[in-house]
């Protein structure tokens, strides 16, 4: 029988929201191509790589370019996302994530971080968490993106705990999904309505507890 033994966290959307900056960036590169890209177009980017999220655009553009002028564009759009995430702070932590992932260390369950963003460390060192996870997986680890495991797997193979005494909190429905194909439990963070292969669903993290999350190891 399983048991917790450790979390692994998204990093936009779960830890802090940073989805406002990648839409400003993405928005700004796709007004340089001659098209606008709207708030619910940019759902479809969330959790998922930064080329596969530049295909998507270019899709809704109608937009076809060879592959270094991708590659170029790609580079441009981070740089744009890196000078918005300059402003972010400590303050920027979505509320009760620090306490909760501090009563998880408190209760001896290991944490770790699996976001397909290759800035989580940079992030993670503005809001002042980058000693909070004793392992982090970005997309400088991993080759196969989110809904495949490999993310997860590897968080669970650094922690040395098996994938079934893990749990995944996750906004992003590819992140859950990811989750799941691991053998993990999967916390989803947002919308119920969207999030629906997720185990359960909560709004937030404020007034979870350790508890909370150890019930869904109860048959």
């Amino acid at each position: 029988m399983s048991f917790l033994q450790a979390c692994l966290f998204d990093l936009d959307g779960v830890i802090v929201d940073t989805a406002k900056y990648h839409y400003l960036a993405w928005r700004r590169m796709a007004n340089q191509l001659g098209f606008d890209l709207t708030v619910e177009e940019n759902e479809l980017l969330k959790g998922i790589s930064r080329m596969e999220s530049l295909e998507k655009i270019l899709a809704i553009g109608g937009v076809k370019l060879d592959e270094a002028t991708k590659l170029s564009l790609a580079a441009e759009k981070n740089s744009w996302y890196l000078e918005l995430c300059q402003q972010m702070s400590p303050d920027d932590v979505l509320p009760g994530v620090r306490e909760f992932v501090e009563e998880l260390k408190t209760n001896q369950i290991r944490v770790g971080l699996g976001s397909a963003s290759r800035n989580a460390v940079l992030i993670l060192d503005r809001i002042a968490m980058l000693t909070y996870f004793e392992t982090i997986v970005d997309g400088n680890r991993v080759t196969r993106g989110k809904p495949d495991p490999e993310i997860f797997l590897t968080g669970a193979a650094d922690l040395d705990v098996l994938p079934a005494s893990c749990v995944v909190f996750e906004d992003a429905m590819a992140g859950v999904q990811a989750a799941k194909a691991g053998g993990m439990k999967a916390v989803g963070v947002g919308d119920p309505v969207v999030l629906t292969e997720a185990d359960v669903v909560i709004k937030g993290f404020e007034g979870l507890h350790v508890q909370d999350i150890k019930q869904l190891f109860v048959v």
